[in-house]
């Protein structure tokens, strides 16, 4: 790595955050010229060992690349440009006290008309310090070489069963106890966790939940008499889900009108379990990629997927797995059956069909439950979007449509709502949950979700599939367009 002589060369290390963590005390004794860290939100911690060991570097030039620098705080953006530019916004504790605090304030729907200045203020200062050192683009520069994505949030309705076991676990002496108590993004306990994840299977499909119920575990005590006298481990029974009823409808009409081919994601390994009880169920030619694969297995089923003559319909994803840079443009329509804390998850994972290569039009698929924790889940996805359009794009007036303590009331169901998310929107756009004025011209999918297509019914889909499935378990639709495809003129 170091050389002398009359042809001294200059040269690159490529190496990953893990590897170089590894072996830091060595590369840490010689100074370096450039420093360039990609997918540098890796760094948002700095108080972590890359961050530290990587900051331990002799070199006075650096350059994070990231996409989403802001993906849950401000504190996650102090980090990266204090990285790149030590002391330029002070200690943690000084920009916590000058920037985020009142910025936070600024951004909650409650806030006081001060309040709301005093943030616009803070962000405006906080623009003027890191422009200094930052370049900002954005997708939309490649948007136009790709092909229209639709994409749509599907609200789908608990079944009885769902309802039942729901409001018995959050009144159990597990849930009571629970909550996040400070301001700041769940910093919440373990037991509260275990809680949200129990909760977010439950929505999923009750069978995920099933082997609780039969230990009787803290809120399930007396739930195994509940389920019917016919369930069955061994078998899917999507009935028994909303979002399973949903997708069982959606694969029928794809595979029956189309030659699309169909990429399925969740947080959970469980869940793709389900996908294949119901693919052999159907008869579904599938391939499945978790973290329990190999690198080199990986590229072999993704080029096998890849390929127009295979006859794989299905591809099952896990987000944690295979989230970030796989390429399967083989399929145009992606299904995201559960949310994500951290919005950037779910972009990137929702990113593997509609990028370079792709030619056909894309469908993407996003299921919450009804009035659930995962519509919580959404909208706090919604804030920190947001709070990142006024930060990074230093975009103005970016909607205020949650306040901190509903976006902390996680263990609420609300059982008589289209969608809960469109009613905390205090939608000026709908009359009685009927859209009246569309959105603006000059939005699409990047925007505001108060500015996409709202639907309570199937009248103003665009998307035929979904059109031809609507039923009574999706309550409600939410959807736009990537971009208007540009007219090529003779």
């Amino acid at each position: 790595m170091f050389q002398q002589g009359r042809r001294i060369m200059n040269p690159v290390l490529i190496i990953s955050y893990e590897t170089f963590r590894a072996h830091s005390a060595i590369l840490t004794k010689s100074p370096i010229g450039l420093v360039i860290c990609d997918e540098g939100h890796r760094l948002k911690n700095s108080e972590n060992q890359t961050y530290t060991a990587l900051n331990a570097l002799k070199t006075q030039r650096r350059i994070l690349l990231s996409g989403t620098p802001i993906q849950n705080d401000l504190l996650e953006y102090f980090s990266l440009v204090h990285f790149v530019n030590g002391g330029i916004l002070g200690t943690a504790a000084e920009f916590r006290k000058r920037f985020e605090i009142p910025i936070i304030r600024g951004r909650d729907s409650s806030a006081s008309p001060a309040e709301q200045q005093l943030g616009n203020e803070k962000l405006n200062e906080l623009a003027s310090v890191v422009n200094k050192c930052i370049i900002r683009r954005t997708q939309a520069l490649l948007t136009k070489y790709l092909p229209i994505k639709i994409e749509q949030v599907v609200v789908c309705r608990l079944t009885p069963l769902q309802i039942e076991l729901y409001k018995m676990f959050c009144k159990s002496n597990n849930i009571d106890e629970l909550g996040a108590k400070d301001e700041s993004d769940l910093k919440l306990s373990n037991s509260t966790l275990s809680a949200i994840t129990q909760m977010k299977k439950l929505c999923n499909h009750p069978e995920l939940i099933y082997d609780k119920c039969v230990k009787k575990e803290k809120g399930f005590e007396n739930a195994l008499k509940l389920f019917p006298s016919n369930f069955d481990i061994r078998n899917i029974q999507c009935e028994l889900s909303g979002k399973m009823a949903v997708l069982d409808y959606l694969l029928a009409a794809i595979k029956a009108n189309t030659t699309d081919k169909v990429v399925l994601v969740s947080n959970y390994t469980q869940t793709l379990d389900m996908f294949a009880k119901l693919c052999v169920l159907r008869r579904y030619n599938y391939v499945r990629l978790d973290g329990s694969m190999t690198i080199k297995k990986r590229g072999k089923i993704v080029e096998q997927f890849n390929d127009p003559c295979s006859s794989d319909f299905i591809f099952m994803l896990s987000s944690k797995a295979g989230g970030c840079g796989l390429n399967l443009i083989g399929a145009n329509r992606l299904v995201m059956f559960d949310p994500d804390w951290n919005p950037p998850n779910d972009d990137q994972a929702m990113a593997r069909v509609w990028r370079d290569g792709q030619k056909k039009q894309c469908f993407i698929y996003r299921l919450l439950s009804t009035g659930t924790l995962e519509e919580k889940i959404f909208q706090r996805q919604a804030h920190k979007k947001a709070l990142s359009s006024c930060v990074v794009d230093n975009e103005e007036d970016v909607e205020r449509h949650f306040s901190l303590t509903e976006l902390r009331d996680l263990f609420t169901l609300n059982e008589n709502t289209k969608s809960d998310t469109h009613e905390k929107f205090k939608c000026k756009r709908c009359v009685n949950n009927i859209q009246v004025k569309p959105p603006p011209e000059d939005s699409d999918c990047t925007c505001d979700l108060s500015q996409w297509n709202h639907c309570a019914d199937k009248k103003n889909l665009v998307d035929p599939i979904l059109k031809a499935v609507w039923s009574d378990t999706i309550s409600f639709v939410y959807h736009h367009h990537s971009h208007v495809e540009q007219r090529k003129t003779v």
